[in-house]
């Protein structure tokens, strides 16, 4: 098979991800009506990864070609000069492969409801059944373990090396709405005119993960910056309402792309030689200082936009003032205890 993904526009306008497979291409297009355009795009490239390595139609995949496919995607990339950031290997990182397992788990399910296409069961196993499992609850170990890593976030002096790096009010205010109010960098470009809030120091974030919306106060700079850069900055001829555009090039005017925020953010990294600071990075050091300054949990979720709230507790493992204030207070009750028995 010789697959490839591409966008294209459908005759009622609309954008359309397809690899090339006719029942992967209508399982995309199923998948649109119901994910964010960033999960159909990432499926499309896992789906033509795993079938360009199958090299089968879906109804002749067996479960074999899964174990098999899980151990092709752990192999060492032997002629790549891409290493793992988390621990310096060779081979895809465990979040990729389980992503791509996800991937073709849909792609099966799907399938098995339409009922026409020759699948009738999932050859992608739910995991693996071991004495552990059994005890409990008959729960199966996952085929591809994901290790739970705590994000890095910027020090305070690494985030003032970055913004100093920054050239324009514009490119600060991006910044800025991950950095103080914790947007994630699709929900940044996705901001609209109307969504500012000003009088109430609010955005309303229309379309965040999950299509869940809520509204989130951000600090005055944000707003500050976001002025100063629609007085002096955003193209008159500009015709969307986004609130973000292109400022120079043949795509003035028009809203600025994923790709174009994460130049901004390089260069800006270039000119201070700052080794680290993505856009999730900025959001993560957000939702830390604000668990670090006493916000309550359930707030930061709030903030955050997270559906549960044992997402948001992870900000409590890396707020150190949480950690070391409980470790200090039961400490003091040990030692109280022993002075107590000693007495």
């Amino acid at each position: 098979m010789d697959l490839s993904v591409r966008q294209e526009l459908t005759a009622t306008g609309d954008q359309a991800v397809r690899i090339g497979h006719d029942l992967a291409d209508e399982y995309l297009i199923f998948l649109g009506g119901r994910a964010r355009p960033n999960t159909v795009v990432a499926t499309a490239f896992d789906l033509k990864v795993f079938l360009s390595w199958a090299q089968k139609e879906p109804s002749e995949v067996t479960t074999r070609d899964i174990v098999d496919f899980v151990a092709s995607q752990r192999a060492p990339r032997v002629s790549s000069k891409v290493v793992r950031i988390s621990d310096g290997g060779s081979g895809l990182s465990t979040r990729t492969i389980a992503r791509r397992l996800s991937s073709v788990s849909g792609f099966f399910a799907y399938l098995i409801v339409r009922g026409d296409c020759g699948v009738i069961s999932s050859p992608v196993p739910r995991g693996l059944i071991n004495r552990r499992s059994r005890r409990n609850g008959g729960h199966a170990t996952p085929l591809v373990r994901t290790p739970k890593l705590l994000p890095r976030i910027l020090q305070p002096q690494e985030v003032d090396t970055l913004m100093s790096g920054l050239l324009t009010a514009r490119d600060r205010a991006m910044v800025e709405a991950m950095l103080l109010g914790a947007l994630r960098r699709c929900e940044v470009l996705s901001l609209r005119l109307g969504d500012l809030q000003v009088a109430e120091r609010r955005v309303f974030i229309t379309n965040g993960k999950g299509g869940r919306q809520r509204v989130v106060p951000i600090s005055n700079r944000f707003f500050s910056s976001v002025k100063s850069y629609l007085d002096n900055e955003r193209p008159h001829e500009a015709t969307t309402d986004h609130v973000f555009v292109v400022m120079k090039g043949p795509r003035r005017g028009q809203p600025l792309s994923a790709y174009g925020l994460d130049q901004i953010i390089e260069r800006a990294k270039e000119r201070t030689g700052l080794a680290r600071g993505t856009c999730h990075e900025l959001r993560h050091t957000c939702l830390t200082r604000l668990r670090e300054a006493g916000m309550a949990l359930e707030a930061v979720q709030a903030q955050a936009g997270h559906a549960s709230i044992e997402t948001t507790r992870l900000y409590l493992h890396l707020a150190d003032d949480w950690l070391a204030g409980e470790y200090r207070r039961a400490s003091e009750a040990i030692d109280a205890q022993a002075l107590a028995a000693v007495r």
